[in-house]
């Protein structure tokens, strides 16, 4: 089955099945970081799903984690950003180019992926993680699953193809969702169309043996239908939490309206006094939030609205390297992750001082 030692931060085996098909299953191992993206997992898992998607023998991949607290809480950023401030203000580590690439080749491969594609999105999915989750064709949400684009709070914005994704979920929500980082449940993730199933975590063993157990086509459609309907019947019966999003649509449509990012700043801004905690914890994150980040994801997100999803990544690329070469980034990661005095300084301070030409810097 395994074959590597399990301090290996991806663990890679197949399952046999009654069909003599397996089943390519990728483990991302390093639970104590809960699981955040680094480089070197990118490259583990990069080629060994190219190889699987290759290998007639196998039928489809499961993609899941170690540890039950997380699936994967985003990319691995606090080593990227000590590169960056290692070098005078502007330049870029060879790493950022490096890192993002290859994340969002990942990400495309899944999203594109010849075969079907499980991803069992269990308690902390956030920002690299999603990027990972967005793609597969039968994503697996968890009564214990939390969602969410936090970049905002770190001076980034919602990138891993988050400018194309965000832009078509219902309604404002993928707007709202990139500027307050509102955290979502597997409720409302079901809602926007951000996981397909829910099933109980106790059902995770269940799914690999009802795999092995089960006879499989290698065909992409039959095996995919024949899937879909084992995570049904493991879901049956599991309770559906009260999702906030889908009952807030309305009030996050009117907030985020037709205008400016100026003009919906201060309906933004007022939620933080709002009676519901959800929504009020959305309006305090906007308002601490990078205001670069803010223009820049609702810029992106207004452009992917017209493009494929391999033009997006191009343009995150772009996009991602700039951050790394203007200050919100590294002061963001800074004020989060390494010093954790969560007072980042942003630049510019205000919203009124980031210029379209300060947005237009970062895409070159």
């Amino acid at each position: 089955m395994s074959d590597q030692t399990t301090t290996s931060p991806v663990l890679f085996e197949t399952i046999q099945t009654a069909s003599g098909h397996r089943f390519g299953r990728a483990t991302l191992n390093v639970p104590a970081s809960l699981n955040a993206l680094s480089l070197e997992m990118v490259d583990l898992l990069n080629p060994q799903l190219a190889a699987w998607a290759a290998d007639p023998q196998i039928a489809a991949v499961i993609l899941d984690a170690a540890g039950d607290k997380a699936f994967c809480a985003g990319g691995d950023v606090v080593g990227l950003v000590k590169a960056i401030r290692a070098l005078p203000p502007g330049q870029v580590p060879p790493e950022a180019p490096a890192f993002f690439e290859r994340e969002y080749q990942l990400d495309y491969l899944i999203h594109t992926y010849p075969k079907p594609f499980v991803c069992w999105g269990h308690g902390i999915v956030m920002g690299g993680g999603i990027g990972l989750m967005a793609g597969a064709s039968h994503r697996v949400a968890t009564p214990k699953t939390r969602m969410a684009m936090p970049e905002i709070n770190i001076g980034l914005y919602p990138d891993v193809g988050g400018s194309w994704l965000l832009s078509r979920l219902p309604g404002k929500s993928g707007e709202f969702l990139a500027l307050t980082a509102a955290s979502i449940n597997a409720a409302d993730a079901l809602f926007a169309g951000l996981a397909d199933f829910l099933v109980p975590h106790e059902q995770h063993g269940a799914l690999l043996q009802s795999v092995a157990n089960a006879s499989w086509q290698g065909e992409k459609e039959s095996d995919g239908a024949q899937l879909s309907h084992l995570l049904e019947q493991l879901g049956q019966g599991t309770p559906v939490p009260h999702s906030p999003l889908r009952t807030h649509l309305d009030r996050i449509n009117a907030v985020i309206g037709h205008d400016r990012l100026q003009d919906m700043a201060p309906r933004l801004s007022a939620l933080a006094q709002d009676e519901d905690p959800w929504l009020a914890q959305a309006g305090s994150t906007f308002l601490k939030g990078s205001p670069t980040s803010a223009a820049l994801g609702l810029e992106l997100q207004r452009r992917a609205k017209h493009m494929s999803l391999a033009e997006v990544f191009q343009m995150e690329l772009k996009a991602s390297v700039g951050c790394c070469a203007h200050p919100d980034f590294p002061e963001g990661v800074r004020a989060l992750l390494i010093d954790k005095d969560k007072s980042p300084r942003w630049t510019p301070a205000t919203l009124a001082e980031v210029t379209p030409e300060w947005i237009e810097a970062h895409l070159k």
